[in-house]
């Protein structure tokens, strides 16, 4: 692992070549600044458009806490993948091994922008643990400790 600050930001597109999600599952939309093995700082725009929106809730829409976690683990994926010096491919996939000390301090709704910052706790064995702040305006709206581990697939199990 390399400990180099990537001083330009990445947009959609080598986004997506970094991490394994697709629409409309893609919940991080520019990534600000990146210091591979430490940390990551990376933005989701919030729109109206979401598809989670009209169900939740169609008189007040609230962005699913869930998600934002999720966003926090896209950006985590992106710095493990760009640390690792390797891009998601079809003969491996990267999970969820657990979730620690989520909290939602403020409602997310359309228009908001929601600041991630994702550090690298430590990596042992193959599990990556994180410590992720999700921000809006300076607020702090969720904050979770997770840790992920990136499994080859099975061919037998497609």
């Amino acid at each position: 692992m390399t400990n180099e600050i990537t001083s330009t930001s990445m947009d959609i597109h080598e986004i997506l070549d970094h991490l394994p999600h697709r629409y409309p599952f893609v919940l991080v939309d520019r990534v600000l600044s990146m210091e591979l093995g430490k940390e990551i700082t990376a933005i989701k725009n919030v729109t109206i458009n979401e598809p989670f929106f009209p169900g939740h809730f169609p008189y007040h829409p609230v962005m699913p806490g869930v998600l934002i976690i999720e966003a926090m683990a896209q950006a985590a994926a992106i710095l493990s993948f760009k640390t690792m010096n390797v891009k998601p491919s079809d003969d491996s996939v990267y999970y969820f091994a657990g979730i620690d000390n989520a909290r939602f301090k403020k409602p997310v709704s359309p228009g908001d922008q929601i600041v991630l910052n994702v550090k690298i706790d430590r990596i042992l064995k193959g599990i990556w643990k994180y410590s992720g702040v999700a921000r809006v305006d300076g607020a702090i709206v969720a904050e979770a400790q997770m840790m992920c581990i990136l499994k080859a697939i099975d061919k037998k199990e497609k």
